[in-house]
């Protein structure tokens, strides 16, 4: 069986992606912060960690992008998850007598339009999930929490109302990360983060690396350094392995420019 960490309680999103890609058969590790994963895939106390990277509606989770620089760690395997929100309560409870709705701040604003049309206290919670456990925990009458359906499964929860949220488009990418690096192979992705010599051009010469050899950025987002005020580190996706031997030209190229460059995985690219 495979064991492996998560952020959040049981229920969370993170665990429904880390069944999806890696099935069922899984022992778990809920872990309280995102760090917390981090720390137990490097002290080799599961395999995986599994690490929400971004949503399509509210972009990079940036704590995830810097714990990547920060610990010595691979990814490994990416899915992609539709985020469906449910509003669930206790058995017996009826939507029209609810009188405090619990959750995540971001799960929150992505029911929105939901949520207004309620006459309802909005109480912000450190997880989705966790909204869940402490109104079955506590026997929270009139309150309900919103979370996946997993959740309301988990802990005994009736759905009261189903997908919520606002915009049906609503996906999170996952990455799995690991002390193990993956196999490349066609239909890989790669990932890496650079920073640049701070003179005139730079970025724009490292640019040009890549598009002279017409390799296919799929993202390039710029993150504050931890180590220099007003410095910036550039996050970067692209199309195929990194074991082609254009790619492997371009990265000895982006090594000579860059001041400074880590591969943090090729990995198999997740499908919707």
């Amino acid at each position: 069986m495979i064991r492996v960490a998560f952020q959040g309680e049981r229920g969370a999103f993170s665990e429904d992606a880390a069944i999806k890609l890696l099935g069922k058969d899984i022992d778990f590790l809920p872990c309280a912060h995102l760090r917390n994963v981090f720390q137990a895939v490097l002290k080799d106390d599961v395999s995986f960690g599994i690490v929400p990277i971004e949503n399509s509606q509210a972009g990079s989770i940036n704590e995830a992008y810097d714990l990547l620089l920060t610990y010595p760690l691979n990814i490994f395997a990416e899915v992609i998850l539709r985020i469906s929100h449910c509003l669930m309560a206790l058995p017996g409870e009826k939507l029209a007598d609810i009188k405090a709705v619990y959750s995540h701040p971001q799960a929150l604003a992505q029911c929105e339009e939901f949520l207004t049309r309620l006459t309802t206290k909005i109480v912000p919670y450190y997880d989705t999930a966790g909204s869940a456990k402490m109104i079955k925990e506590k026997r929270y009458k009139k309150s309900a929490a919103i979370a996946g359906q997993r959740a309301a499964d988990i802990y005994g929860l009736e759905i009261l109302a189903p997908r919520i949220e606002t915009n049906i488009n609503n996906y999170t990418r996952f990455v799995a990360i690991s002390r193990e690096k993956a196999k490349p192979h066609e239909g890989s992705k790669t990932s890496l983060v650079f920073s640049v010599n701070h003179v005139s051009g730079a970025l724009y010469k490292i640019l040009g690396i890549f598009a002279s050899r017409n390799i296919n950025l799929t993202k390039l987002e710029s993150r504050p350094s931890k180590s220099k005020p007003w410095e910036y580190i550039f996050y970067v996706d692209f199309e195929d392995p990194i074991d082609n031997e254009i790619y492997r030209k371009a990265i000895k190229e982006l090594h000579e420019e860059a001041a400074f460059v880590r591969i943090l995985g090729s990995y198999p690219q997740a499908r919707q």
